[in-house]
């Protein structure tokens, strides 16, 4: 029955990662409406908005990220691309813009916020899949949170002049 409405496997999972893009932008939306917090306070805020966004459905977001780096892509319809490629565009400026104000204010490293956002994104979906391998060779060993807090410190450091 789920075939009348998805012409395959791909097209039903990319369809349930739509509601996490939504929710993303939701979440970082809202951080960068935040009027009184400086670049510094907006960027925990990110980090919080990124550990919401996990566990409002760790299946699906880790569900999303294996399909970001698979040639699954390429077999959804031109619509369900259309609406992932406009959410995740939307999510990832809306990233961006909190790097970008950090860096005119000048307490961020001068680099270009499009790819400060894409590096952070980029270190939340491996910290993510990499801990997820690992939890299925060993069920006891769930250090996600820790090693998350680690990978967002580290990249704090690194973006702090």
């Amino acid at each position: 029955t789920l075939y009348l409405y998805f012409k395959n496997k791909e097209e039903l999972y990319a369809s349930l990662s739509l509601r996490i893009l939504q929710y993303l932008l939701i979440r970082v939306e809202h951080v960068n409406e935040e009027k009184d917090a400086g670049p510094e306070e907006k960027l925990k805020s990110l980090v919080d908005a990124m550990y919401d966004v996990y566990e409002f459905d760790p299946l699906i977001i880790i569900n999303m990220f294996h399909l970001q780096s698979s040639e699954t892509l390429k077999n959804l319809s031109p619509q369900l691309m259309e609406e992932i490629k406009v959410l995740s565009r939307k999510s990832l400026g809306s990233i961006a813009q909190i790097f970008k104000e950090g860096v005119d204010r000048g307490i961020f490293i001068d680099r270009h916020p499009v790819a400060l956002a894409d590096t952070f994104w980029a270190l939340f979906s491996g910290v993510v899949l990499w801990l997820t391998s690992k939890k299925i060779i060993n069920q006891r060993k769930d250090y996600l949170k820790q090693t998350l807090d680690v990978a967002f410190e580290i990249f704090r450091r690194g973006l702090n002049k």
